[in-house]
């Protein structure tokens, strides 16, 4: 799912470890609330300026830019990246991709039929293959290829070096059906996304031995079954160069090749312009100088923008004066810079004009930026003020800030699993709750940070669930009683610092309160957890009612916050993205989870019933009153400022995403956070930052899936202990997750009711928007700038390419404008 970030023989595990709630999550019934009902989203069309085929010409060759050279030709391996999605798309079987709607659509060129055929004892799978499908040195495909694949791929055999093996594992056996174009898949465990498997799907002699597997593929597939195969790989040139294919029995290529050029994103412009590529993925400068050129070709005026644009009449005619008159060495300075304007002038304008050359193509990218919360440690331990950061985004500014400029839809993401326009999506994240500043003060000061706690001495205390400070008091009471009399008796004994008075004390507590812990834990397991399951959709966090207590008044309707949203949920990334680290102490978690469970049952019976809806949402009663909306300087407690430290990437392609961490850290400031801005290299955000918890807030991107069981679980799953008392992350790079959350997953994905599996889907992501360890922000734009004499090519948005069907629309016009300078 994710490109990024997952080490070699990484297995999906159930995880054990227990994070953090600090805050109480009650699940309240609410009727009305129907899970059955989906919201009807639309997304954004796809723009690849589409054309029969008896409309485009056969021959040519097209370029195509990718950010640098595939490290490997293996899908599988953990260095795969998005060149080597693009390659083996065109050279190998993929069964199942995803329509333009985001779901996986079966592919008629390898399959005539897939489907379950037995669902008691075992889930079978029954394949019939296309009659004609044959690899390039024409064996047929068949039971061989999927039995050497499932081998590599399930995790028994540790000399194969992949990256990802689920679903594999759950399958017994594989063999041939009535036919050799009939395999039979048996699973040991039912698997709800089988359609995911085998996809790229690899001939036996690449799958079948370790070092094929693991050396072989990375720089060669000599045997292929696509529209086109592999000709060359020149490290020395930066191309990957394919060819038509003549074993492919499906239709024909139109083009006679593909060159795949790596081009760094910062010198995409300038290719363009030099004709060296005919497709590539654009940043918004680049977007907006090939929307200029193309205005400005049509108007026949001077150019207006780029170099010397901006220099006025008066500043114009000082710079002559300066270069013609008697001060020779002022003469010759400004000489230079004229003669060095004119000829960027001259230089722009000529990339002008060759920009003309091409269309903008854009739609929204299969994946969307989240602001991730890094739950491992510091303030962000604390729940409350995660969902606290998470109050005080507008996402709505963030989405315009980023889309409306380019004239994309600009509405903010409302699930971790699934995009508008995917099957099952809704907006779930009133499970944690619109912007709203004075909600966010008030879960700040629950949580101790307060105006002037940066000046206060260090206090005994732990941040915590309304249950946790009761239980902490309750403690200091004795303690106190205790050590006093322990005072009296040692007297003449050696006194002991202050530092050290203070962890003894903390050592003592810890003792006493495990032992409530495992009390309440036992008290907690006994309880029904049908009626929560009932009502999955719902969150509100922070009641604190009693249950039969009296109905508290309900909030005026203008300022009341209601938290009456289903959660919904259904599908996230490839990349990558690529795509654990540490948790909050186990004691402090079991005390969490144990109060959670304990009055989850008892506060849904009284609260459901008061009008106005939850009283006490999102902070407990008796909070106290929150902040002033313009907060003067970040929050203290305990003599420490709430300071975050936000990671940020500093190249050049990243301007947009700095805009953004910019807004949010505006945002965070009107409620009392603040925030140090950290900019580090493009090339070590992910490796050094992210991926090893170096931040508090961070922002990256999550790709979409039609397979959110599958490729969600190591996303939002719980972290769990390595054998060196480390903590096993997977992809949850957030370190935040929850037991529950991983059940959900796990019912999921062997869920073969496709309607069901969706409502679990929907119960986990309202789960994952609670915890706030990841807030979707909005999803990405998708620019994409190619030739104008090209079809079926673009901003293809969830689908798959379709690369027999590329081409030109004008023989004439084949290899232009890319031939034009090599």
């Amino acid at each position: 799912m994710s490109h990024v970030g997952v080490p070699r023989g990484t297995v999906r595990k159930r995880r054990s470890l227990a994070l953090l709630t600090a805050g109480v999550l009650t699940i309240p019934a609410l009727a009305g609330c129907s899970s059955d009902s989906e919201e009807t989203s639309r997304g954004v069309p796809q723009d690849i300026a589409p054309a029969a085929r008896d409309r485009v010409a056969d021959g040519s060759t097209v370029n195509w830019a990718v950010d640098a050279m595939p490290t490997t030709l293996n899908a599988f391996q953990a260095d795969a990246d998005s060149a080597t999605t693009k390659i083996t798309g065109a050279l190998l079987p993929t069964l199942f991709p995803m329509d333009a709607a985001g779901q996986p659509k079966l592919n008629p060129d390898y399959l005539e039929s897939a489907k379950i055929i037995e669902r008691e004892p075992k889930q079978v799978v029954l394949y019939k293959l296309n009659q004609q499908a044959v690899w390039s040195d024409g064996r047929e495909i068949g039971a061989p290829d999927f039995v050497a694949q499932w081998r590599a791929l399930s995790g028994k055999d540790s000399a194969f070096w992949t990256a990802r093996n689920a679903g594999y594992e759950r399958i017994e056996k594989i063999e041939r059906g009535a036919d050799d174009l009939q395999v039979r898949v048996t699973f040991a465990k039912p698997y709800a996304d089988w359609r995911s498997l085998f996809s790229p799907l690899y001939p036996k002699e690449i799958t079948g031995k370790p070092d094929t597997f693991n050396d072989g593929a990375r720089t060669a597939l000599k045997n292929t079954a696509g529209p086109f195969q592999l000709k060359s790989v020149s490290k020395a040139k930066g191309t990957v160069t394919l060819v038509r294919s003549p074993r492919w029995w499906g239709e024909k290529a139109k083009l006679d090749s593909i060159v795949f050029r790596a081009v760094a994103p910062k010198d995409r412009t300038k290719a363009l312009a030099d004709g060296t590529v005919h497709i590539t993925d654009v940043d918004a400068t680049t977007a907006d100088r090939i929307a200029l050129a193309l205005r400005d070709g049509s108007n026949g005026q001077p150019l207006t923008h780029g170099p010397g644009a901006d220099l006025t009449p008066a500043a114009a005619l000082r710079s002559w004066a300066l270069a013609n008159g008697s001060d020779e060495e002022q003469a010759e300075i400004a000489q230079a810079a004229r003669e060095k304007n004119r000829k960027a002038v001259v230089a722009y304008g000529a990339e002008q004009k060759a920009l003309r050359g091409y269309a903008l193509r854009k739609s929204l990218e299969p994946a969307y930026t989240q602001l991730a919360l890094n739950g491992e440690s510091g303030p962000l331990a604390d729940d409350r003020v995660r969902r606290a950061v998470a109050r005080a985004l507008d996402r709505q500014e963030l989405a315009e800030t980023v889309l409306k400029p380019l004239g994309l839809p600009a509405k903010p993401l409302g699930s971790h699993l699934a995009l508008a326009g995917q099957p099952g999506y809704k907006d779930g994240s009133g499970a944690l709750g619109d912007q709203n500043t004075k909600e966010a003060q008030a879960l700040l000061a629950d949580a101790g940070w307060t105006q002037g706690g940066a000046a206060e001495k260090p206090k005994d205390t732990k941040a915590g669930s309304e249950a946790e400070k009761k239980a902490d008091k309750d403690e200091a009471d004795k303690k106190k009683d205790a050590e006093g009399k322990e005072g009296a008796e040692d007297k003449e004994g050696t006194e002991k610092t202050e530092a050290e008075e203070k962890k003894a004390d903390e050592t003592d507590k810890d003792g006493e309160k495990a032992d409530k812990d495992e009390e309440k834990a036992d008290r907690a397991v006994g309880a029904d957890d049908s009626a929560a399951s009932r009502a999955e959709g719902l969150y509100i966090v922070g009641q604190d009612d009693k249950p039969g207590a009296a109905p508290v008044q309900a909030p005026d309707a203008s300022t009341a916050t209601h938290v009456l949203a289903p959660a919904r949920g259904a599908a996230v990334q490839s990349l990558a993205l690529l795509r654990q680290a540490s948790a909050v102490s186990e004691d402090s978690t079991t005390t969490a989870e144990a109060a959670s469970k304990a009055t989850v049952q008892d506060k849904a019976t009284a609260q459901d019933k008061q009008p106005g809806g939850a009283a006490g949402a999102y902070a407990p009663l008796g909070t106290a009153a929150p902040a002033p909306a313009s907060v003067k300087g970040p929050l203290g407690k305990d003599g420490k400022t709430l300071t975050l430290r936000f990671v940020l990437p500093s190249g050049s392609g990243s301007q947009s995403l700095r805009g953004v961490g910019e807004r949010i850290a505006a945002m965070l400031e009107k409620i009392g956070i603040g925030t140090e801005i950290t900019k580090v290299p493009d090339e070590s955000y992910f490796k050094d930052h992210i991926a090893s918890g170096d931040y508090d807030l961070a922002l990256y991107s999550w790709p979409a899936t039609a397979y959110p069981a599958t490729d969600g679980r190591p996303i939002y799953a719980k972290p769990e202990p390595a054998t060196d008392g480390s903590l096993l992350v997977e992809q949850n790079y957030t370190r935040v997750g929850t037991d529950h959350i991983d059940q959900l997953f796990d019912q999921a994905v062997a869920e073969l009711d496709e309607k069901a599996a969706r409502e679990l889907m929907k119960q986990a992501d309202a789960r994952i928007w609670a915890a706030a360890g990841s807030i979707p922000l909005f999803q990405r734009p998708q620019l994409v700038a190619v030739d104008k004499k090209l079809a079926n090519v673009g901003a293809f948005g969830f689908a798959a390419p379709r690369y027999q069907d590329i081409g030109f629309t004008d023989r004439r016009a084949a290899g232009s404008p890319a031939d034009r300078k090599k």
